[in-house]
């Protein structure tokens, strides 16, 4: 008869996190932090200091040396970010569940593991549609393909890096970008096994856009935005010392904790499977070039310019031509994009 194999809380926990970065898709997408610079801070919130941005300047060569050269004053900019939220899965497990019905805590985990990824979801879902975007692109079913390659235009000019750019698209929109010929993405779709969520929701890359499908953002809207336009801020609580067996790892920039005791009381085990969690989206200071003056133009204040929205249907929404942030990057309402063209182009009223 072989000998009962005792489990350690490490090992459970390790699979328990990694069962949860396969869960996830949304917060995948998002730039991962953690918590320890949060520990101690007063009221959860801390000065996160972002490197100053500095114009360069022009000295005639051999010129009378009249005038001195002009100093300009170094500061940089404090972004003060707030950690906070503890997303969990408890449950109670009798003795005789134990006994005769569930025959390892890994299969309980994992639906612990589940309904965690989905507040986690939830959370970053609530942050991606509830940010203020500077740029819509309406009606983009008429003209997906026209739609995609001015969304890589508006990043373009907003200086986006162009690596880890996603366009994360509801399920009317993956209906119409599947449907349209001249994208050809439904060939793509089952070319290769699922190995994650995030994987399995990825439908193929256009226009320097790795194209991900979900179905909790609106079926009508997708968003366009770099890797590093929204933070996900991950971390495990401690295991309190008056609990003999509980673990806390992390795998790919996510953080779990996984509790487990026994209520003599009631003669059953408890299970706590959570996290901590904080999401936030980041903004700019831009940085322009002024052909007539030939100086270089800084923001006087931040911009979210690291992503954009996309409707199939609507109206395309620009910044005001008068605005610091199109004066700066030269997207603005005097030259919006329609599935026929640029509305200034073919609207004589704005010309």
């Amino acid at each position: 008869m072989a000998q009962h194999q005792i489990v350690k809380p490490e090992k459970l926990a390790a699979t328990a996190v990694g069962m949860l970065e396969q869960e996830l898709i949304v917060p995948s997408l998002f730039q991962k932090e953690g918590i320890d610079q949060f520990k101690g801070a007063d009221n959860d919130t801390i000065s996160v200091k972002v490197e100053g941005v500095l114009p360069f300047r022009d000295y005639a060569f051999r010129n009378d040396r009249s005038q001195p050269i002009q100093f300009d004053e170094y500061s940089e900019r404090k972004i003060a970010v707030t950690f906070g939220g503890n997303v969990y899965s408890a449950v109670k497990l009798t003795d005789e569940q134990n006994d005769f019905d569930i025959d390892n805590w890994s299969k309980l985990l994992r639906p612990q593991v589940k309904a965690v990824a989905r507040g986690l979801q939830r959370r970053a879902v609530d942050t991606l549609t509830g940010q203020t975007y500077n740029v819509t692109i309406g009606n983009a079913q008429a003209n997906l393909r026209g739609a995609l390659i001015e969304a890589r235009r508006v990043l373009n000019k907003f200086n986006v890096p162009e690596g880890d750019r996603y366009l994360l698209v509801g399920s009317d929109f993956e209906t119409a970008l599947l449907s349209d010929d001249k994208l050809n993405l439904a060939q793509n779709v089952g070319d290769s096994e699922a190995e994650s969520a995030l994987r399995n929701a990825t439908i193929g890359q256009r226009y320097g856009f790795r194209i991900v499908v979900d179905q909790t953002i609106p079926g009508d809207a997708a968003y366009a935005f770099a890797g590093s336009a929204f933070i996900f801020l991950s971390g495990a609580p401690s295991v309190p010392q008056s609990v003999p067996y509980g673990a806390t790892t992390s795998f790919e920039g996510v953080a779990l904790r996984w509790v487990r005791d026994y209520d003599p009381l009631y003669m059953q085990d408890r299970s706590v499977v959570n996290t901590y969690a904080g999401f936030r989206s980041v903004k700019d200071v831009l940085v322009g070039y002024n052909s007539v003056g030939k100086t270089e133009v800084i923001s006087t204040q931040e911009h979210f310019v690291r992503g954009i929205k996309l409707s199939l249907d609507g109206s395309s929404d620009y910044p005001a031509a008068a605005s610091e942030l199109a004066q700066i990057t030269g997207i603005s309402d005097a030259k919006v994009w329609t599935p026929t063209g640029f509305k200034a182009e073919t609207d004589p009223a704005n010309a």
